[in-house]
Order: structure tokens, then C-alpha cells, then sequence
């Protein structure tokens, strides 16, 4: 079986890419499996059983919980949280149900609770052979015999992935950083995670009041060229892993490119995962694009201009070493 995975850093364009994928009458599009799990277990290099990875999966991501209690979205977020559904916005809730199964059945829960079953039965083995078994099983149900992962910032973790997923085929998606940057504004997740990681503190909040300073960091508005520099050292971080990929194991698309020429992309996206023939995938997925989206950078003042730029220009020269324009 040949290992899929489509990478990048966070709001560059791989959603939408893994929903054209989706199009592929043999491919099963799997969104945000690793992101949210615990960063010490998620790539263990010395074999677990079983039950060890359903536990994995089943763990729940606090602050994304905490997220959601307080009413923000993300088009990530697939759990339906309709009445009757076994969960509510701000419970602890499986990572797997937050985006990964919401996406591929109108009732996650009965999935989970068939797949964590059948996950706690196997034996010891190698992390990404229970990782393949499961994906494999995802894609039985639907008939697709291909799958591709993707999830949100996943080139700033590559390294651990290509270590357990060592012979995998990566496309690599990258945007104009500078966009990136905008978008990350407006997502809350990221707003979030943006200002956790360089430990940016709310002004006026408790350091002991974990409630009100995610509620700070989710309204707060960060200098814009923090985002830069977040988008330059998920790149940096990937840097490393992505040079070390042959080219027969690589290939890199431009966001703005495959939103203007989708169609002939997304043939040399099937040609180098090999993709069974399906005719008509193509035109099917293009029809998804709506050409290259609006560029917000112009809607800063100078000043924000200039700032944001230096701060995208380590993420311009990771890509300039990896040969990409």
C-alpha cells in the first residue's frame, strides 16, 4: 500500500486540495488525523499494540475543546453536534471526531465506536502499520482502495511523520506567505495557536486563569507580522525533511497555481501519487475552484506591509533553498 499525505503549513490551501482529491473515484480524503494528537505518543518509534493507538485517537484535545465551547468554528471541524450526537461544543470529545470521521459518515460516533474496537484488537506493531490498517479500513467502507492525509501545519512536523511513514509520497503545497498570514488572522485556531506558541500573554488576564486567557487569545489581535513569522518556521521546521525526499517522493504545487490552472495539476497530483485511471477526475475536481482568491495583503497600512514582509522573507529563502520559486 503506498502512503499519501499531502503537506504544508497552516492555510495554505490543503483542504482544499484533499476535497478534490476527494473527487478521485478511488481516493478517500483523510483530514486532520495527526495534528491534535499528543505530540510525544502521535510518532513513536518502538512498536505499541493496538489498544495503545485507539487510546491515541480516542484522547481528546483540550484547548481545541475549549475552542469550541466558546462558540468558534473552522471549516476543519466536522463533528456535526446535532441533538442526539454523543457529544456538545466544550465536551472532552475524541480528537478523531473533531474533523477525521465527521467528514466521512453522518453518524462518527458509531464509526468510532466499530473502528476503536477493532483497533484495541491488534497486537504489537510498528505505530504506522496500526496507522495504515486504519486508514486502510476507512477507505473499505467507501470502496476506495487510495488514501491521502492531510492535515493543518503538517510540514512543521514532517520529520516525526517520514519516520514513521518513511517511503511516503508527499505533495508539498505552499502559499504566497504573505496571504497565509491573512488568513491565519481570521481563523481562530489559529489566532490561538499563533500567539501560544510565542507566548504572547493577554493584557490584563491572570496567568492562572487558563479560561481567560483563551478567551484573550481568541479575541486578541496579534501584530500581523507574527503570523509571518509563524509561516516561516513551520517552513524552517520542514526544511530538513523536504530536501531529504527524493524527487521520484516529492512533488510541489503552488496554492496560486493550481487555483488558476486546476485541471492540469490535479492530472500530474494523480500522475505522481498513482492514481488509478478515472476518467472525467479532472474536470470533476476543477469545477470545485472558483479561480485564485482575492490577495489581502494590500489591505494593510504601509507599515503593517513592510512588517509582515520581513517577516515572511526566512520563509522565502527556506523555499528559494528547497528550489521552489
Amino acid at each position: 500500500m503506498t502512503d499519501r499525505f499531502a503537506v504544508g503549513t497552516g492555510r495554505c490551501g490543503s483542504t482544499l486540495l484533499t476535497k478534490m482529491l476527494d473527487r478521485h473515484s478511488d481516493v478517500i480524503g483523510l483530514n486532520e488525523v495527526f495534528t491534535g494528537l499528543d505530540w510525544g505518543r502521535r510518532f513513536v518509534t518502538e512498536p505499541v499494540d493496538g489498544a495503545e493507538v485507539a487510546d491515541l485517537l480516542n484522547t481528546p484535545n483540550h484547548v481545541i475543546d475549549m475552542v469550541l465551547g466558546k462558540g468558534y468554528d473552522a471549516e476543519e471541524v466536522t463533528y456535526p453536534f446535532r441533538d442526539g450526537d454523543r457529544y456538545r461544543r466544550g465536551d472532552p470529545m475524541p480528537w478523531i471526531l473533531t474533523s477525521t470521521l465527521g467528514h466521512l459518515t453522518d453518524d462518527p460516533d458509531a464509526l468510532w465506536d466499530e473502528l476503536r474496537i477493532e483497533l484495541a484488537r491488534r497486537g504489537e506493531a510498528p505505530i504506522g502499520d496500526h496507522y495504515r490498517a486504519f486508514f486502510g479500513r476507512l477507505g473499505d467502507r467507501g470502496g476506495k482502495s487510495a488514501w491521502v492525509e492531510r492535515s493543518g501545519s503538517s510540514v512543521d512536523y514532517l520529520t516525526g511523520l517520514l519516520g514513521v511513514f518513511p517511503d511516503a509520497r508527499v505533495v508539498h503545497i505552499h502559499r504566497d506567505g504573505r496571504e497565509v498570514a491573512m488568513s491565519m488572522r481570521n481563523h481562530p485556531f489559529y489566532r490561538l495557536a499563533v500567539q501560544l506558541t510565542y507566548g504572547v500573554m493577554p493584557p490584563g488576564v491572570d496567568p492562572n486563569d487558563e479560561d481567560g486567557i483563551v478567551v484573550g487569545w481568541l479575541e486578541g489581535d496579534p501584530p500581523i507580522e507574527l503570523y509571518g513569522t509563524y509561516w516561516s518556521d513551520q517552513l524552517a521546521n520542514g526544511e530538513a525533511a523536504l530536501a531529504g525526499l527524493p524527487s521520484d517522493r516529492l512533488l510541489t504545487i503552488s496554492f496560486e497555481e493550481m487555483c488558476a490552472a486546476p485541471g492540469e495539476h490535479l492530472e500530474r497530483l494523480a500522475a505522481f501519487y498513482g492514481l488509478a485511471s478515472d476518467p472525467g477526475f479532472a474536470e470533476r475536481a476543477a469545477a470545485m475552484v472558483r479561480g485564485v482568491p482575492p490577495a489581502r495583503f494590500g489591505d494593510l497600512s504601509p507599515e503593517q506591509q513592510r512588517a509582515l514582509t520581513v517577516s515572511c522573507d526566512p520563509g522565502n529563502e527556506t523555499l528559494a533553498r528547497l528550489g521552489v520559486r
